[in-house]
């Protein structure tokens, strides 16, 4: 499992997030919600970092990585 934190301050950033994840968690403080759910989203507070958590093998994590670049926060 590998745990980023990524920006989805927006509604065009979350439209777009949700279409390029597949079977990942997002957390945010005790809520844990299916990353690909729109409504899902939009019920935690994206005004702030959100903690993503993947759950992939190794030589899938790179491609992952790629695609989600955008929105992860260094």
């Amino acid at each position: 499992m590998k745990a980023l934190m990524v920006s989805l301050n927006s509604i065009d950033k979350v439209k777009a997030f949700c279409n390029e994840i597949a079977k990942f968690d997002l957390i945010s403080g005790r809520y844990v919600i299916d990353a690909k759910s729109i409504m899902g989203i939009f019920s935690l507070d994206i005004s702030k970092p959100i903690e993503l958590n993947i759950h992939a093998d190794d030589k899938d994590l790179a491609d992952i990585l790629a695609a989600i670049k955008p929105y992860v926060v260094e």
